[in-house]
């Protein structure tokens, strides 16, 4: 138990290294950090909002937009329910009049054939009879149809309405948020602010202008296929056939070529692209985007490059061509590349805006600036010196009550601090006032571990057992309950990450790291100093 071979030595003496060499570019200024050689370690931990300021925006949600997509995808659906469909045995449905108006969010149309208006309003029906929200997507009636003889009116209801409205904003929220803080622990805040607006609030980022064209930026990714039959001439004159566009390359890309002529319906769309990273073009030099294809993009991926090998197809960002390869063969792995002469961000860009997908409506930005921290610098310091008063003091205590024992916890809580500082500077985690809460908390949990294990030793000492054995038996027997308690502790800490957000997000961080630390200083690190000690010198007694 209390037996450490030189390899255990070595590693645990590693672990303490890293820990402290990922935590030291923190003690740094910005300079020093910047001429440190490439191959260390200059990440830092990050100071929240409340302690450094940061970037604040005001966004609105465009939901009108969404309920009228919503409306327009409606007036295509009606249009082909009432197209014959011989696989049902239905004749067509004549229409000598469909319109869509947009202000009132209401599709008219008039029947040709007064036969044909008892088909056409069952058919109607059938469409617009299904619901949003609930259980089973019932809970809220979608569309309301009104019939008089051969004309019909199909209008969303207002619950629908609000719906939808309430869903683009929480929408809207969960892309930004994968936008900014993929990883989560950067303690932002994204929250809803009245029925269409969002306020962020990112710490540490005094460029409120890149924080808005980055959130800004639609990321509607899509795949069209090249109508070669139409002429750029016509194309550029605004001249083209139904169901097409004329789209220009991204700055860049296209080297002085003209747009291309392309079908307006998307062959696949964002939402089955599952995931995207940036990589080296194959040739060495400048970078790609690789993503990888959910099953339906996948199938279909592989369908369209089958029957169309020698033929151009073009992937469009937000209404601009960023490639234009052609088929060279069909494509089934269900994983594809974009390539192109973009710079390392530019390719990290793209990857991130097509992983976090597509804003669900546009955003406007209401207000932006920078702010400074919440907390003035003399609360702040003020924090600081309780903190470091309380430290001082828990090791003053440890020292007084277990001797040369409290000397060695107190080795390891330095050694738990350093370590809790480097995977916080690794992660680029943010830390604010909740987060050092739960640093403290930590601090006191592995106090607390100690005193159990040293309460242990002195209770088998009084039993009569030699310091060798009574350690070996302390150890032992806190072992389960010093697990037991992180282990719920740990649980608690990534349901909080889960559930939570921003500040309770970064407590989270801080707790569930600290656990980790915490028990492997405890536990490996003051029983490496102790057992060192009392396997070399053996002595008869202890005070404890």
């Amino acid at each position: 138990m209390l037996q450490f071979s030189k390899f255990q030595i070595a590693g645990v003496a590693f672990i303490v290294f890293l820990g402290a060499l990922f935590a030291l570019p923190n003690l740094l200024s910005e300079d020093a950090r910047e001429s440190l050689p490439g191959f260390l370690p200059k990440g830092t931990i990050n100071l929240g909002l409340d302690l450094q300021g940061g970037s604040h925006l005001l966004l609105s949600v465009d939901t009108e937009k969404v309920i009228d997509d919503r409306m327009k995808a409606l007036l295509g659906d009606v249009r082909r329910e009432l197209r014959p469909n011989r696989a049902a045995n239905r004749e067509r449905v004549s229409i000598e009049s469909i319109s869509y108006d947009e202000e009132e969010n209401v599709i008219s149309l008039l029947i040709a054939d007064p036969a044909d208006a008892e088909e056409a309003e069952e058919r109607l029906r059938s469409l617009t009879r299904g619901g949003v929200g609930g259980a089973l997507g019932l809970g809220i009636r979608a569309y309301s149809l009104s019939a008089d003889g051969q004309r019909f009116e199909i209008a969303m209801t207002p619950e629908a309405e609000r719906f939808y409205a309430d869903g683009a904003v929480r929408d809207s929220i969960e892309v930004i948020r994968r936008r900014i803080d993929p990883a989560g622990n950067k303690e932002v805040l994204i929250a809803p602010q009245g029925v269409d607006r969002i306020v962020v609030q990112v710490p540490g980022d005094n460029d409120p202008e890149a924080l808005k064209a980055l959130i800004d930026v639609e990321g509607q990714l899509s795949f069209h296929r090249h109508d070669p039959t139409v002429s750029l001439a016509d194309a550029q004159a605004g001249l083209l056939p139904p169901g097409r566009m004329y789209l220009p390359f991204v700055e860049g890309e296209g080297s002085g070529r003209p747009g291309l002529v392309l079908y307006e319906d998307p062959e696949i769309t964002s939402d089955m692209v599952v995931d995207a990273t940036a990589g080296l073009n194959s040739d060495g030099i400048g970078f790609q985007i690789n993503f990888e294809f959910d099953n339906r993009g996948a199938r279909r991926f592989g369908e369209y490059t089958r029957n169309n090998i020698g033929a151009v197809f073009a992937i469009v960002l937000d209404g601009e061509i960023i490639s234009a390869p052609t088929i060279q063969s069909a494509i089934t792995q269900g994983q594809g590349r974009i390539t192109g002469n973009f710079s390392a961000q530019e390719a990290d860009n793209i990857a991130l805006l097509i992983r976090s997908g597509a804003l669900p409506a546009q955003l406007q930005t209401i207000e932006q600036r920078s702010v400074g921290a919440q907390l003035g610098q003399d609360s702040v310091e003020a924090g600081a010196k309780a903190l470091v008063i309380g430290f001082a003091a828990v090791i003053l205590y440890m020292i007084i009550s277990y001797g040369r024992f409290g000397v060695y916890a107190d080795f390891a809580l330095i050694a738990n601090v350093i370590l809790i500082a480097g995977i916080l500077s690794l992660l680029g985690s943010t830390l604010t006032l909740p987060g050092i809460a739960g640093i403290v908390l930590t601090i006191g949990m592995a106090v607390d571990a100690n005193v159990l294990i040293f309460e242990r030793i002195r209770e088998e000492i009084i039993g009569g057992k030699s310091p060798i054995k009574a350690a070996e038996t302390g150890y032992d027997k806190a072992r389960s309950a010093i697990i037991d308690a992180n282990i719920t502790t740990f649980l608690a800490a990534l349901i909080m990450f889960q559930l939570g957000a921003g500040p309770v997000r970064g407590f989270a961080i801080t707790l569930a790291v600290g656990v980790v630390t915490s028990v492997f200083t405890a536990y490996v690190l003051t029983r490496l100093f102790a057992g060192g000690y009392l396997l070399a010198k053996r002595p008869q007694e202890i005070k404890l």
